[in-house]
């Protein structure tokens, strides 16, 4: 260690006007200052034995610090910086971690604060915080820095990424561990050192306002998404926090808000569909965090339930890092699930159910206080608290956080974080995120409506209420303060001056009396009117109309499920103005959950699905509607005709989906309508493949031996193109009901025209695998139908291999 008046030097760190310290040593430091090297201080010692001597080492109120989390500025916190008034506070004895932290949300305008950029200001400004709790707390024990990361770091100016619906449409896990790496990179630079992501929530209900934040409807595609995340994220020595366990997002009809209870599902359902993916990102990637969701499944709020947070993830799955509650969970075993009788209870329950770490936007003395009574009463044993600080000392070990506590040369920061090659990677996510759902050719011809050809087109209309908009592309959960090219300038920008593109915004997202007009529809107003009549004016004078249509910011999201899923307020009646102009129709689709568009479907000439995309989405839009992008995601779920098909799901069980006429020996009548408008796994392109050359090997295998799947996947068109190669398995006769048919594999292959490329998957004996009559995972002698193509339902190669029998 070099000493230097007003300047410290340690692993590499800069503080400026701070004065020396004697408890930084050379490969250690004395956190708790007592001028020897203690076994929890000695990197040589393993995590185990620091863990255990640090605990011996700990009072009641250090170690009830540890399991609890204090917001950041604004929420909780008052202070941008440490100061004297601290040593009052409950902190003074350490604390878990420290929450979104001066990370200047655009939501939140009072939580602005000068040290959220330049990067390396903020880098500068945690490590000051960091260095108040190494320095002036008796233990010393550093701060998890947690903050969020779905759409990208929760963090002023940092890469946005387009939402977790349009990652999950790109069906690339490449590009995801891409995502992962970068939003561990830029949070390790910038001072915190847990994300909370992914989330790994099964949206199986389209009304759910949260559809937007999942990766879609199926739980294989969703684990194998969420498992590259986390590897991303953890390579750059920090953790990640899964989001949110578990049987989170099916609350009773769809309801958020003040709802977010009651999931009806069947306890096989519970294990193959909605745990599936939090089972298989545990066990896959050694995940440091998850968080406890806030509502029940079976009358067992999850936050107080041993059975989740003790025997599923620690006992089955085998989960070693720290269960943080989502704010408000504790609280609501009172509030909400009314399941104790007081908060102290509350505090029992969970605590003694599994749960190591609690937040909300509270202060956290409303937690530690009554928890620390709870041990002096007899109440929770210290043996519980033990075992709970534990998991959250060994997080903090794993993570170097005693080694190295804080980021090292902060000025680098600044070359770190959204640098121009995160740019190009988060434009290049927009683009593979989009969805080609509907091209028909144009009249007298076999050339589609898109791409828009210029040659052909001297007029464009832009048209629709998102056309301009541009907070879609922003959320609670990224980046602040971003760039951003909404879908107007990006089309103006792509269009170029050889072609004229007029603007009108034909009507608002929604009208005055929404939602309530989707049950009682009111007339146009006069003003409505003529809003759509001047987009109506400009339409018959444009060669195209492109139509921006769907929902915002204020129409899905968290706390935003909604009650219909048409098209908002009185953008139908603009789309059928337009269609009667007998210009063509290309929709854009701006939407955060599937939208029952049957109508449009029908008529328009073009649908494209684009999400709630990042900053750049209005450039990578245009970019495909002008064929310099070829689009080709494919629906991370499935769209419905109507509401009174939910659900309506992939997978699904043998019949589910039937319908009426010839179904049985009551299959008669012929009262709704059935098949999905759109199945999972669906998209278009502008070229076209071909699959050939499926083969199984080996035909026949034992339970426990693997399966390879090879075919060969050709461009048959004339422009490059990505086609998802998608693996379904269907277990041909099982002991108990199973699925139709279930993903096991998936592949984004980028081809050439005239290109052939090989493909291969393995299916493991897990694949293979199903909940018996006894809920054990067994894989079942017998024939196994390997399906394989562009979607659920578009199968275009199939062959059969056998299980067979163990039985002597």
């Amino acid at each position: 260690m070099i000493l230097v008046p007003g300047l410290i030097l340690f692993s590499g760190v800069t503080f400026a006007q701070v004065k020396p310290s004697a408890i930084y040593h050379e490969q250690w430091i004395d956190f708790n200052k007592n001028g020897k090297k203690d076994i929890f201080e000695d990197p040589a010692q393993t995590i185990d034995k620091r863990i255990e001597n640090l605990l011996s080492l700990m009072t009641l109120d250090e170690k009830t610090n540890q399991m609890a989390t204090l917001y950041g500025y604004k929420r909780v916190l008052k202070d941008e910086l440490p100061n004297a008034g601290w040593k009052k506070q409950i902190w003074t004895d350490g604390i878990a971690n420290i929450d979104e932290h001066l990370n200047s949300l655009p939501h939140h305008p009072e939580a602005k604060s000068k040290w959220s950029f330049p990067y390396s200001k903020h880098a500068d400004a945690l490590n000051q915080v960091q260095k108040w709790f190494v320095e002036e707390t008796r233990m010393g024990i550093p701060v998890d820095f947690s903050n969020e990361g779905i759409h990208g770091l929760n963090h002023d100016r940092a890469t946005p990424l387009p939402s977790p619906i349009s990652i999950g449409s790109s069906w690339n896990k490449q590009l995801v561990r891409q995502a992962g790496q970068m939003v561990g990179r830029e949070g390790k630079a910038l001072g915190y050192t847990n994300i909370y992501a992914p989330i790994l929530d099964v949206s199986r209900d389209p009304r759910w306002g949260r559809v937007v934040e999942t990766y879609g409807e199926d739980p294989f595609l969703i684990a194998e998404m969420g498992k590259q995340m986390v590897l991303g994220i953890q390579e750059n020595g920090i953790a990640a926090t899964l989001k949110h366990f578990a049987a989170y997002s099916v609350p009773k009809g769809g309801r958020d808000g003040n709802a977010r209870t009651d999931p009806h599902i069947a306890p096989r359902e519970l294990h193959e569909i909605f745990l599936y993916p939090f089972r298989r990102v545990i066990q896959e990637t050694n995940v440091k965090g998850v968080m406890s969701s806030y509502n029940d499944w079976d009358g067992m709020p999850v936050t107080g339930s041993a059975y989740f947070l003790t025997e599923l993830l620690r006992n089955q799955y085998g989960f070693k890092g720290y269960v943080v509650s989502d704010s408000e969970a504790v609280e609501f075993l009172l509030t909400k699930h009314q399941v104790v009788s007081d908060y102290k209870g509350a505090v029992k329950m969970s605590v003694e159910a599994g749960l190591n770490v609690r937040t909300n936007f509270t202060p956290p003395e409303d937690f530690i206080l009554p928890l620390r009574e709870l041990v002096k009463e007899g109440k929770i044993s210290m043996k519980t608290i033990d075992a709970r600080v534990a998991d959250v000392l060994r997080v903090k070990f794993e993570i170097g956080l005693f080694d190295h506590p804080y980021v090292n040369n902060t000025k680098g920061s600044d070359q770190i974080v959204h640098t121009k090659a995160d740019e190009a990677f988060s434009m290049q996510l927009n683009r593979e995120s989009l969805v080609l759902l509907k091209n028909t050719a144009l009249a007298g011809g076999e050339k589609k409506v898109l791409p828009l050809d210029r040659k052909l087109i001297k007029n464009i209309l832009v048209t629709g209420p998102l056309a301009s908009a541009s907070g879609f592309m922003e959320s609670r959960y990224g980046p602040a303060n971003t760039q951003i090219i909404n879908v107007l300038d990006g089309i103006k920008a792509q269009a170029g001056n050889a072609i004229n593109v007029s603007y009108a915004k034909g009507c608002d997202v929604v009208d005055a009396t929404w939602p309530e007009s989707e049950i009682i529809p009111t007339p146009l107003t006069t003003a409505e009117k003529a809003s759509i009549d001047e987009a109506v004016k400009l339409a018959e004078q444009s060669d195209v109309i492109i139509a921006v249509v769907g929902e915002d910011e204020k129409r899905v999201g968290e706390s935003l499920s909604r009650t219909g899923l048409g098209l908002p307020g009185r953008q139908f009646q603009l789309i059928q103005a337009l269609q009667a102009t007998g210009k063509p129709v290309v929709m854009v689709m701006i939407n955060g959950q599937p939208l029952t568009i049957n109508w449009e479907n029908k008529y328009v000439a073009a649908i494209l699905e684009a999400w709630f995309p990042s900053g750049q989405g209005g450039k990578a839009i245009a970019e495909t509607l002008f064929g310099d992008y070829n689009p080709g995601g494919k629906l991370p779920l499935t769209f419905p005709k109507t509401m009174g098909q939910i659900e309506l799901n992939f997978p699904y069980k043998k019949g589910s989906h039937n319908g009426q006429p010839g179904d049985g020996p009551n299959g008669y009548g012929n009262t709704a309508v059935v098949g999905a408008l759109y199945p999972f796994g669906y998209g278009l392109s502008y070229t076209t493949f071909k699959y050939s050359n499926l083969k199984v090997s080996p035909p026949a295998q034992n339970d426990q031996g693997d399966i390879e799947i090879t075919l060969d996947i050709t461009n048959t068109g004339a422009i490059k193109g990505d086609e998802v190669v998608q693996l379904y398995l269907k277990d041909m006769v099982s002991s108990v009901t199973t699925y139709q048919s279930v993903l096991r594999g998936f592949d984004r292959i980028r081809l050439l025209p005239g290109e052939t490329k090989p493909v291969k998957f393995t299916l493991h004996p897990d694949d293979l695998a199903i909940l018996d009559k006894d809920m054990n995972w067994t894989v079942e002698p017998g024939i196994f139908k390997v399906l394989v193509g562009s979607s659920s339902e578009d199968i275009r190669l199939t062959k059969e291999f056998t299980i067979k029998s163990t039985a002597k």
